[in-house]
């Protein structure tokens, strides 16, 4: 009979998690820890595999002051989707020639709150948010987003998003008519990205409108790649090094004569595996005397911070202190909604031994996990998180 294992060391170096696991011990479930450290290293081993690109944090995968701090300390620009991302970041002292705002659905007046803020660069993907961004913040710079599939994406952001090259050719055109500067094209391949590939594609359709538009005298200066670096969940991906120099290698063919500005909008891929979310088993339970499996439910569920367990997106590597012959388990959230399941298609391996009161602890949930918490659903109160350095711990 298999014996439940878990190597902490493909997730996190084991001294840090062990400083993680004391802070947790008197801490209230269910609770999220997010370490700087893992933070500052992301952005950091970004830049070195990718020197030449512009990083703007998207602050959406997890806004906490401290982790924006740390980042607008190490120089990161910031990809915001509101005017309440625009004041957290410029409140930092961050200058607005180093935000984007990058969200395509914006209103009339939010967008002349964030040009009256300093802000000058705005994502479109359609002509009535072009014809708000010309009457509301004139002359600014425009990245004009680009439709992908998402093909290969553990979390896709298809067809909400982005526009035909046809239809982005367009709008670059009406823009010089109304006024703004027609700056670059953005997209995103989708999140969780696995397949290198969607990079090489976008690029080459970037390559088609930069030339299309340069014939009409219009000179395109940026591609922003958008996100889709991934974190560390339980089904591996190629490390960073190889995204960068496959993603390199397509922008050098495309772009013989030299590379445009290039930006990138990584969240997932800095903040995701910061964090280690801490839950407590409510109930462990078998739906009839023949069933199975059994059914294990936790403190905190999809309205608690793991919505991206939808249709078990997103895989999680959980762990337990416990030890044993493992038996496969069902993982379910503690409200009264038949749609807080976690994991019923795939059995997580938990040890026999597991217990109503044991702790089980989420890692790579620094990111989409605290911001996506609901507002007392069942009078469940959002995802409590603290924030620790190990570094200076360890120093």
């Amino acid at each position: 009979m298999e014996t439940y294992t878990f190597d902490v060391a493909q997730y996190m170096a084991p001294e840090r998690f062990e400083r993680i696991l004391r802070f947790s011990q008197d801490k209230e479930t269910p609770c999220l820890i997010i370490d700087l450290h893992k933070i500052r290293e992301r952005y950091a081993t970004l830049k070195r595999n990718m020197p030449y690109a512009q990083i703007y944090y998207a602050l959406k995968a997890n806004p906490m002051r401290e982790v924006a701090a740390a980042l607008a300390e190490a120089g990161s620009g910031f990809d915001i989707a509101s005017i309440y991302e625009a004041d957290q970041v410029l409140e930092l002292g961050v200058s607005p020639d180093r935000v984007s705002y990058g969200n395509t659905i914006k209103k009339a007046k939010d967008i002349r709150y964030s040009y009256e803020k300093g802000i000058r660069v705005f994502a479109t993907d359609s002509e009535s948010d072009l014809r708000k961004i010309a009457e509301n913040a004139p002359r600014s710079n425009v990245l004009y987003r680009l439709m992908t599939d998402s093909a290969g994406a553990d979390w896709p952001l298809s067809r909400k998003f982005g526009a035909h090259p046809d239809s982005v050719y367009k709008l670059v055109l009406l823009s010089k008519k109304l006024g703004l500067i027609p700056a670059g094209i953005s997209f995103h391949v989708g999140s969780q990205q696995r397949d290198i590939g969607q990079w090489d594609d976008a690029i080459a359709a970037c390559k088609y409108l930069f030339e299309a538009c340069a014939q009409d005298g219009i000179e395109l200066r940026v591609i922003n790649l958008g996100g889709g670096f991934p974190a560390h969940y339980a089904t591996p991906t190629q490390g960073i090094a190889m995204y960068a120099s496959e993603i390199t290698r397509f922008l050098k063919e495309d772009f013989e004569q030299g590379l445009p500005e290039i930006w990138v909008e990584p969240g997932r891929y800095i903040a995701g595996d910061s964090g280690v979310l801490a839950t407590e088993i409510v109930l462990i339970s078998k739906k009839s005397p023949s069933n199975l499996y059994s059914w294990v439910y936790l403190d905190t569920g999809k309205f608690g911070g793991l919505i991206e367990t939808l249709d078990e997106a997103i895989k999680y590597p959980i762990y337990t202190q416990k030890t044993g012959r493992v038996c496969e388990a069902i993982l379910a959230g503690p409200t009264c909604d038949s749609v807080d399941i976690l994991y019923e298609q795939h059995k997580y391996l938990l040890p026999e031994t597991i217990a109503e009161r044991d702790r089980l602890y989420f890692f790579t949930t620094g990111a989409y996990t605290h911001s996506y918490s609901s507002v007392c659903f069942n009078g469940f109160p959002p995802l409590k998180a603290y924030v620790i350095d190990t570094d200076k711990d360890m120093a």
